[in-house]
């Protein structure tokens, strides 16, 4: 199979039954996703996580509020081509201005996978991911020791004990709520219901996914940072999740070598809210 980088070779789309379709980067998914005809391919997160989340979202009900693309087996049966998965193309883009119905959205879908049990590569002994991502969600829940830095400090004195149970949830809902108008659904004049894409499985509260993306929304995309407080207004503990949100995309940063005074600035206002 080739790299990765350079998206998926003649076998994989043979593998899962495209080789005659035209490949086109798509936009989003750090430059690695592919979409070929009515299917999308992207570098799978390991055998473990790839086959147990195919397997849930192929199961998954929808409901009228979102549903979630459909997983695609090779020709041969597994969800996986070499470092390849697969899922339905679905219509619709993603509107980061729209954090209210993204939170809307992914209530709808926490709702549908709370009764889900831990699965093995979540439990507190299975070995850590060491990507940014996964080292910043253990930093902002108290796990790991966060980065030096005088506004996570701040962050972290406003730290209290979380009491809402965790589930799985979505941590990065924002640009991952495709929305559809009528034009680009099937039937003519309806709509096509909102789709969750790209699932990172964590375990959280699930108001965490809905506070990572209010924060996201704030810092980058021109919400007012009064909006805030209304946006969780129905979620236990908000103001305590937007901390621990908050110190998560901080980390984050700092972790990729991107904090610097611009982003700073983009962050600042949030922080002098909540902390």
């Amino acid at each position: 199979m080739n790299t990765v980088a350079g998206g998926p070779d003649a076998g994989t789309l043979r593998a899962f039954g495209v080789g005659d379709q035209r490949l086109e980067r798509l936009a989003g998914g750090r430059g690695l996703t592919w979409r070929a005809g009515d299917v999308v391919l992207r570098p799978h997160d390991g055998a473990t996580v790839t086959d147990w989340r195919a397997g849930v979202l192929a199961e998954l009900a929808h409901t009228s509020t979102f549903r979630t693309p459909r997983p695609v087996r090779t020709v041969d049966g597994p969800w996986r081509a070499g470092a390849w998965e697969a899922w339905e193309w679905l219509p619709g883009r993603a509107d980061e201005t729209r954090v209210a119905d993204v939170i809307r959205v992914g209530n709808a879908f926490h709702r549908a996978i709370a009764h889900l049990d831990r699965p093995a590569f979540l439990a507190p002994s299975a070995p850590r991911p060491e990507d940014p991502w996964g080292r910043a969600d253990r930093m902002a829940w108290g796990e790991a020791r966060l980065p030096d830095e005088p506004t996570l400090d701040r962050l972290a004195a406003a730290f209290r004990p979380v009491r809402t149970p965790s589930q799985l949830v979505h941590g990065d809902l924002l640009g991952n709520v495709l929305f559809a108008d009528a034009a680009d659904a099937a039937v003519p004049a309806v709509p096509a219901v909102p789709a969750v894409i790209d699932w990172p499985p964590s375990w959280r509260p699930a108001g965490f996914g809905a506070a990572v993306a209010a924060v996201d929304a704030v810092c980058w995309h021109g919400v007012p940072v009064t909006q805030l407080g209304a946006l969780g207004a129905d979620v236990a503990e908000w103001d305590q999740l937007l901390v621990r949100a908050l110190a998560f995309r901080i980390a984050t940063l700092h972790l990729l070598g991107a904090w610097d005074a611009a982003a700073a600035a983009r962050h600042r206002p949030v922080v002098d809210a909540l902390a």
